[in-house]
């Protein structure tokens, strides 16, 4: 009776081609009633074009889970290494570069 009480072990495997993972520095989030929509894109500085990268579909519950764990390891990483500075819309790093790189579409 005690296994039952234990949580298992949940093994995760990554593959060799998801272990090099895909760089983004732009996300679109959009949703339906029942679905969060993640859109990760890899945009190139003068280029008038840009691919999605990646998509991940969650639960609405998923993806809120997803934002508490996204702020712990924030908090863990400024302890360790110290305040991430985000760039506001009104001062972006460099002229021509899109001022929010985390954009919110509404509904899908």
């Amino acid at each position: 009776m005690e296994n039952n009480n234990k949580q298992q072990e949940l093994k995760i495997e990554v593959t060799p081609e998801i272990a090099q993972g895909n760089y983004a520095n732009l996300a679109v989030i959009s949703h339906t009633p029942n679905e969060v929509f993640i859109d990760f894109i890899a945009m190139v500085p003068n280029m008038q074009q840009a691919r999605v990268q990646s998509r991940i579909i969650m639960t609405p519950e998923n993806a809120k889970n997803l934002l508490f764990a996204l702020g712990d390891n924030i908090k863990k990483y400024e302890a360790a290494f110290g305040e991430i500075k985000p760039r506001t819309p009104k001062a972006p790093a460099n002229p021509g570069e899109i001022r929010n790189p985390f954009m919110t579409g509404g509904k899908a």
